[in-house]
């Protein structure tokens, strides 16, 4: 698998996709909304993107609930995290009941079309962000750790890998990386002893497959954004924290990424910082210059990594609607749903 994700234009390939999906470093496809139409579709697209490409693929989509989540249409509606919490009455037991239900049916859904992983769940605290707000589960940095190991587990026994986002936590700085360059100011110890929390504790419980860092920086500890810092992913993620699964950069066409330099610059900065996949959304013209002149290398640890959080494929969508599991699943969900709009 090469090092770069990607995304394709439509509901099925074109020819450029297609040439695109075959050069050597391109080793994943990032879904969105406007590739979706139905279920029976996107299913036949994941099955055109493997076929297309010729090598091994990770295919990918933000399915996460709430706010983001691409497909709609016959998809179970997954609630934002912090209605978890809300809808429970602020218990911590059945806010982690809720979280296993919508880890397990997200999963399960997604996987059933032919994708690998959604890009879940986010460990931010539910602070100050605007881009994180009730994406978050908690506004407590041990409760989100602990409702967010029964969503993973919900994932797992899915059939999906886990994404942890966005390292080392987002939630506590007001800007919207998609748009600005957000800057936290707070110290060093602050960051590691409450936003860094749930990162840590999940690794340790080797709970997460893969984490995908913040577009932010933080002066007292680094001045580069996560994403690009050797410090915080080679001495932070991978030496202080053990931690060795896969590491995704956030898009590098946001606002976020822009100070580092052009496409090219940040696809070299981020692998030379240590990420395993590249993310490059939504730009064409940024994939083909990435490609046509980065310097970029297909990395063999990268690979190995990579390979393990390729879905094991199990129902696929015409069988969902026979499994009893899935669908005790989905009535939790949906009481979260009426108990939140209460």
């Amino acid at each position: 698998m090469g090092p770069l994700m990607i995304d394709v234009h439509g509901t099925s390939l074109s020819q450029e996709d297609k040439e695109l999906l075959q050069h050597p470093l391109v080793g994943g496809i990032i879904l969105f909304s406007r590739n979706y139409q139905s279920p029976q579709q996107v299913a036949q697209l994941t099955s055109e993107i493997r076929k297309a490409a010729k090598q091994p693929i990770l295919i990918a989509v933000d399915h996460e609930g709430g706010r983001v989540q691409r497909f709609r249409d016959q998809f179970t509606a997954i609630p934002a995290m912090y209605d978890l919490w809300r809808s429970s009455g602020e218990s911590l037991a059945t806010s982690q009941q809720y979280a296993y239900a919508c880890g397990y049916v997200m999963a399960l859904e997604v996987v059933s079309v032919g994708i690998d992983i959604s890009f879940a769940p986010v460990l931010d605290i539910n602070h100050i962000s605007d881009v994180i707000g009730d994406r978050a589960f908690h506004h407590e940095p041990q409760a989100v750790a602990s409702i967010a190991q029964q969503f993973i587990q919900g994932m797992h026994d899915a059939g999906m890998k886990s994404t942890g986002k966005h390292f080392p936590g987002h939630g506590s700085v007001k800007e919207d990386s998609h748009i600005a360059l957000p800057i936290d100011k707070r110290e060093k110890s602050t960051i590691f002893s409450t936003d860094m929390v749930p990162f840590t504790q999940l690794i340790q419980q080797n709970k997460l497959d893969a984490i995908m860092p913040a577009h932010v920086i933080y002066p007292s500890v680094d001045a580069d954004a996560v994403g690009f810092s050797k410090y915080w992913i080679k001495d932070v993620l991978r030496n202080s924290l053990g931690f060795d699964g896969v590491i995704f950069s956030d898009d590098l066409t946001m606002a976020g990424a822009h100070y580092i330099g052009g496409y090219v610059e940040r696809a070299e900065a981020a692998q030379a910082a240590g990420c395993d996949m590249l993310l490059v959304c939504n730009s064409r013209k940024a994939s083909i210059e990435i490609i046509d002149n980065a310097n970029l290398v297909v990395d063999n640890k990268s690979e190995q990594r990579l390979a393990k959080l390729v879905a094991k494929q199990g129902l696929d969508w015409s069988q969902m609607a026979t499994n009893s599991r899935w669908q005790e699943n989905v009535e939790v969900v949906s009481s979260i749903h009426e108990l939140a709009q209460k």
